[in-house]
């Protein structure tokens, strides 16, 4: 997956963030080694995982000093194994200690968000096929600051994104419906204010399901619906005049020990808040040597 130029951009703000806060009027500590002093370092794995970060990394030690080098002999998306070396820096010994924190930062948070996404990815995968049927989506429970970079994790992790914000698709949930005065008149009021839109609506029961679909909606939302409703929920429309093509996605409380089990019902999308909210970040150290 490239980095396109929205998210290049937002990863020099990010570094220039985090740096910002680590280093505040100085490093002190950094200061114990000579100005001149060069030395070099690795990067290595304590743990299995997919590496996933690399750009934000490469960005936080070029901000402190572009003459620094690294070497990767990885790529995001790779698999690595427990001690396996990553990067070997070299260049200024101050700089190499004061951007090791930050950046490893980034690459255990980014690195987490692609192994947990990995892991979905593998759960949905159709044994006889060889590939995911049903599409493992991600929230906005981002972390905040690090939309676009944990939704590039989930991508290289093998999953997909939802909506990046607020502002590139509706998603009309139950405060929503209450506060236009229903499904139908949420919906059209959102063909009026972006028509080329998509527009999702989040349903509770077969009944409001109907009504989203009388509404014409894109995608709908089943928020914690049974097997059954599922099932009821796809035959219903396709037996709708103008609906046979609506997208169905499936959501709430979907986790790993339960994901399995969407597998094999006939809808498009699972989404989960676990890709981005409940990754554990990977061990990684940087040894200077």
């Amino acid at each position: 997956m490239e980095i396109n130029s929205a998210l290049a951009a937002n990863i020099v703000a990010s570094v220039q963030l985090a740096l910002a806060e680590d280093i505040g009027s100085g490093d002190i500590t950094a200061q114990l080694i000579p100005a001149d002093k060069q030395s070099s370092a690795t990067i290595i794995t304590r743990e299995d995982a997919v590496v996933c970060g690399i750009a934000w990394v490469n960005e936080v030690f070029h901000q402190l000093d572009p003459n620094l080098a690294l070497n990767w002999a990885v790529k995001d998306g790779d698999t690595i194994a427990v001690d396996q070396v990553l990067c070997t820096l070299q260049g200024n010994a101050r700089a190499l200690l004061t951007g090791e924190r930050a950046a490893l930062n980034f690459l255990q948070t980014l690195s987490g968000t692609a192994t947990t996404s990995r892991h979905y990815a593998g759960l949905m995968v159709d044994a006889g096929v060889g590939e995911q049927k049903i599409r493992v989506l991600d929230t906005r429970k981002t972390l905040p600051g690090l939309r676009l970079a944990q939704k590039y994790a989930v991508k290289i992790g093998g999953c997909d994104n939802h909506r990046i914000g607020l502002f590139d698709a509706f998603l009309i949930k139950e405060n929503h419906i209450a506060a236009c005065g229903g499904i139908a008149k949420a919906v059209a009021q959102a063909r009026i204010i972006a028509p080329q839109k998509p527009v999702e609506v989040e349903v509770e029961s077969l009944d409001e399901y109907q009504q989203a679909l009388d509404a014409g909606a894109d995608r709908i939302m089943l928020d914690n619906f049974s097997h059954a409703d599922i099932q009821q929920a796809r035959k219903i429309s396709q037996a709708h005049s103008k609906a046979s093509a609506v997208e169905l996605e499936v959501s709430g409380n979907i986790a790993a020990d339960n994901i399995e089990q969407y597998q094999d019902l006939d809808i498009d999308f699972v989404s989960t808040g676990a890709l981005t909210k409940h990754c554990q970040a990977v061990d990684y150290s940087m040894r200077i040597q």
